[in-house]
């Protein structure tokens, strides 16, 4: 299974849209929306309380941080109950290195929060994400991991040392320690887990899975995967649809309109994706990606274009 994870973790990449840190005086309330992208916190001086998307209220105190993989909305608040500012709101002063700072009214330097937008090469109705907590958090995963706590102590060093370039580098650990997280709830999180994780947990199935993350757009066949596993074409596809839940074919397809949806936002042409995955035109990888996704590429592209567009709803 570790083979088939770190080819699965290799796969999954991100990066930081947007980096910021705030100083709030109390009592102050601040509502994050929801978002296509993952969203973080981590609280490096004093303490906070979350609220998470199911309107639970928990508190997060110095060296927490929580990771909303989904980008669901919440609210981050010196205390329940507060009526929230929209984050959008607060005016935002840029620092040299590449950190935004939210301009708080009152600022209260006893406080220290940072936060980040972190966008996955995948969207968010990947299967691996959509099997993911709304919000998981480093205490939590703490103690099947021992570099998070690890993490979050250079994390505070960085903070307490003040020093120039110290937003960039808290940045880049922000990375490595939502890549972390997200690894230590694949091996530990779910301990009776079935379908997706427990597929990516199965020596032979997980290999399969690893090939296909790697490569989405390859139009793969039957026999190719089952020899990947060393397998008949016949036990392998009984295989893989017991433990996964649908068809090696399926799960194929699905993959590829993921990935020709990630290219829709990045906002390449309809045509242009319909020739990179090799189908023959236009017209029949808008049926497919439609079948699949729940709307047309055209539509997808045009919310890529015009951000102000309803978010379409992605099939399952």
């Amino acid at each position: 299974m570790s083979d088939a994870l770190t080819e699965m973790m290799r796969g999954l990449r991100l990066d930081g849209v947007e980096y910021g840190r705030c100083q709030p005086s109390a009592p102050w309330a601040t509502a994050f929306p929801a978002k296509e992208e993952a969203q973080f916190h981590f609280v490096a001086a004093g303490k906070a309380h979350l609220q998470s998307p199911n309107g639970e209220w928990a508190e997060m105190l110095p060296g927490d941080a929580v990771l909303l993989p989904r980008g669901d909305a919440h609210v981050i608040a010196s205390e329940p109950g507060l009526d929230p500012t929209p984050v959008g709101s607060l005016p935002r002063k840029p620092l040299c290195d590449g950190i935004v700072d939210l301009q708080c009214p009152c600022a209260d330097n006893r406080n220290l929060l940072f936060f980040a937008v972190l966008r996955f090469n995948v969207d968010k109705h990947h299967p691996l994400l959509q099997l993911m907590p709304k919000v998981m958090r480093t205490s939590d995963l703490a103690a099947n991991e021992p570099s998070i706590p690890a993490l979050l102590e250079a994390m505070m060093r960085e903070v307490d040392m003040n020093r120039v370039g110290a937003g960039g580098i808290l940045a880049r650990l922000a990375d490595v320690l939502t890549a972390t997280l997200i690894r230590t709830w694949v091996e530990h999180g779910c301990g009776d887990a079935s379908g997706w994780l427990a597929a990516v947990r199965n020596p032979e199935i997980g290999r399969v899975l690893a090939a296909i993350h790697l490569d989405p757009a390859y139009d793969w066949t039957v026999e190719e995967l089952a020899r990947k596993m060393g397998a008949s074409r016949s036990a392998f596809a009984e295989r893989f649809s017991k433990v996964v839940g649908e068809t090696p074919a399926r799960y194929v397809a699905r993959m590829r309109m993921h990935q020709a949806h990630q290219w829709l936002l990045e906002g390449q042409r309809v045509g242009s994706i319909a020739e990179r995955l090799g189908y023959e035109s236009e017209a029949s990888f808008s049926r497919a990606f439609k079948r699949i996704m729940g709307a047309s590429p055209v539509t997808f592209r045009g919310r890529a274009l015009d951000p102000s567009r309803p978010v379409m709803r992605v099939a399952s």
